[in-house]
């Protein structure tokens, strides 16, 4: 890996929950520290402005990286919350005086950018996990995001994609071809998985369980499961994660009955579970390049697929996951880092 003693980073993320955005923020940052960069995460809370910081803040703080709360960072569209997010963006670039501002999702993306140019710093990379208008979504709202997506890799220096889907939509932003760089996502191929009991005590036995992983909102289509089973009654699912719908699957769970044969377990980290699912579903509406599916495949899992969508093709058909070592997602990007 180059030599990275003598950066200065800053990541940017809108939200501190923890989804695969920001375990990507939180794989560079500690593994690029490690490196001998000099790190820092400015993040907001789980969604509403104010919020307080969630599983990322404490996973990096609890590995030495210094975090920095952006409370006006909010998950909706809002011109009060979003103009007072730039100025704290614009306050800490400017203290921060990082060789290199990475951002992460959309809002940052749009809001960092520009912070970071108006201050002049030397080089701006926005990585995008899935390009927000490809969702499936009004034309309206698919026009608005390509807009302020286009605007976004007008004003970053480098484009991170993390999967050949993403890098042929990308390069569809006039100018902006010549800015992508393709880098996948990574995990750890050799991690030790556990027994997965959480998951097998709370299904009566010889149950044949269905999980899925991920933040609970409508991307992730959790709902779709839970309609699955209303439809089967011999289907078992298990959802693992948190996030603003679980209300919403709580009640239809409740609505329809389901309670024995559907069940939410919150935040548990995918080592823990894996080994407690007999196929593992990913319903996703959109994706970049998901590591719940990476892990589920390196697991040896059977996966069920509703859409077919970002980078899951290039999982599903790639003879080996040697492309996708966090190693190699490490040293790809400390390229990236050092070349400028």
């Amino acid at each position: 890996m180059q030599s990275l003693t003598r950066k200065k980073v800053l990541y940017v993320i809108t939200k501190s929950n923890w989804g695969g955005a920001q375990r990507y923020v939180y794989d560079l940052a500690t593994r690029l520290a490690e490196a001998g960069a000099e790190v820092a995460v400015a993040q907001g809370g789980t969604g509403e402005a104010g919020a307080p910081g969630g599983p990322l803040a404490k996973h990096l703080a609890e590995a030495g990286i210094r975090t920095i709360p952006v409370p006006s960072f909010a998950r909706d569209l809002g011109f009060k919350n979003d103009v007072g997010a730039f100025l704290e963006l614009k306050r800490i670039i400017r203290t921060e005086r990082s060789d290199i501002v990475h951002l992460n999702s959309s809002k940052a993306g749009f809001l960092g950018a520009l912070a970071a140019r108006s201050l002049g710093t030397r080089h701006i990379i926005f990585t995008a996990h899935g390009w927000p208008f490809a969702e499936k979504r009004n034309p309206l709202w698919r026009a608005v995001a390509w807009l302020g997506s286009w605007a976004t890799a007008l004003l970053v220096h480098t484009i991170i994609v993390v999967s050949r889907n993403d890098l042929r939509l990308g390069e569809h932003l006039p100018f902006c071809k010549k800015k992508m760089r393709l880098i996948h996502n990574g995990i750890n191929l050799d991690a030790p998985l556990g027994s997965g009991a959480i998951i097998r005590r709370a299904f009566p036995p010889g149950a044949h369980i269905t999980g899925t992983i991920g933040e609970l909102n409508r991307n992730k289509n959790q709902i779709a499961l839970v309609e699955a089973a209303r439809r089967d009654p011999a289907l078992s699912i298990a959802i693992v994660g948190e996030g603003e719908d679980r209300a919403y699957l709580e009640r239809k769970i409740k609505e329809y009955g389901l309670e024995s044969r559907v069940k939410l377990f919150g935040f548990i980290p995918t080592a823990d579970v894996l080994r407690g699912f007999d196929a593992f579903a990913l319903p996703s509406l959109k994706e970049g390049l998901p590591y719940v599916l990476l892990e589920a495949k390196a697991a040896g899992l059977p996966i069920v697929l509703t859409n077919r969508v970002g980078g899951i093709g290039e999982i599903l058909d790639a003879p080996d996951l040697k492309e996708f070592s966090i190693e190699k997602m490490i040293e790809k990007t400390a390229s990236v880092y050092s070349a400028n």
